[in-house]
């Protein structure tokens, strides 16, 4: 989502970009990065729009700044939402991609979005996610081009980034507001609370919200820790699954039993013809009317 599709009028004017994130601590819900960016020119009438850290403003001033700035034809805007299953499955992959990775390639890609577009950024502030120099330093291998100051509180000392927390922060909470879950158990309800793990009426959503084969819905950061103290009395599953045995030349069938380890489901995908050929994991409409898919006729 962003508010420049094409580049705008000031766009090849040199600007600046602020980058900031929401909802990196929650169990519940997206996380959410959020840019905002001007031209140079137009740094000091930002500094009088009153942003500021979006932690320190109620609701209510967020979104009527938010409202602001998107009126704004001075200013551009856009955000990354990273969905709760995917930071459980990029942090439980084979190969674990750290919190702190994904938010750096989060801000990387609104900076080449950016780019691509054709803003003409010189100057990125960025809120820091770990060591600050040594994320400056990232930043500035990838686009020598332009100035980076990457810095601990970085929302709350240069306005850029203030408005970049306010686009992050109402973006992630009008998400968590509208969302549409995928499951349809009839006990599902919407009393949440912040979504942080040590919220009581998070705790007591959690705690009614477990299953204890398929675990949490979708909403739910399965891969945090604090999620394992909810399924002490958790079933253990094997699942059976038919997988290819490279090694025999005959291309024989083998079977294999796949635990479900963790709370959600992070075995080894199967291949799409071994789906088909099972008639397990097709949509019902296909498997009615006994259609398969073909790759030769």
């Amino acid at each position: 989502m962003e508010a420049e599709s094409v580049l705008p009028k000031w766009g090849s004017e040199p600007c600046i970009m602020g980058i900031d994130e929401a909802g990196r601590g929650p169990v519940l819900g997206p996380m959410v990065y959020g840019c905002l960016y001007c031209p140079l020119s137009y740094e000091n009438t930002l500094a009088s729009l009153d942003f500021a850290d979006s932690k320190t403003l109620k609701e209510e001033k967020r979104e009527e700044l938010f409202e602001n700035l998107k009126a704004d034809e001075s200013i551009g805007w856009a955000v990354d939402v990273i969905d709760p299953w995917e930071l459980s499955a990029k942090m439980l992959k084979k190969n674990k991609i750290n919190l702190n990775e994904i938010s750096h390639n989060s801000a990387i890609g609104l900076v080449r979005r950016a780019l691509n577009t054709g803003v003409l950024l010189t100057e990125v502030y960025v809120d820091t996610v770990g060591d600050p120099e040594k994320y400056r330093t990232k930043l500035s291998d990838i686009f020598p081009s332009i100035k980076f100051v990457v810095a601990k509180k970085a929302d709350s000392l240069y306005p850029v980034v203030s408005g970049a927390s306010i686009v992050a922060k109402v973006t992630r909470d009008r998400a968590l507001r509208n969302w549409v879950f995928d499951e349809s158990a009839e006990n599902m309800q919407r009393n949440f609370g912040s979504g942080y793990p040590g919220d009581p009426q998070t705790k007591v959503w959690l705690e009614h919200h477990k299953h204890t084969v398929f675990g949490f819905p979708t909403l739910v950061r399965f891969s945090w820790g604090t999620c394992n103290s909810y399924f002490k009395d958790g079933i253990e599953v094997l699942w059976e699954a038919d997988a290819t045995d490279e090694d025999d030349s005959s291309v024989k069938t083998r079977k294999k039993q796949l635990k479900l380890s963790s709370v959600g489901f992070t075995g080894m995908k199967r291949s799409s013809e071994e789906i088909e050929s099972s008639g397990k994991g097709r949509c019902k409409f296909f498997q009615a009317r006994k259609l398969e898919q073909l790759s030769k006729f």
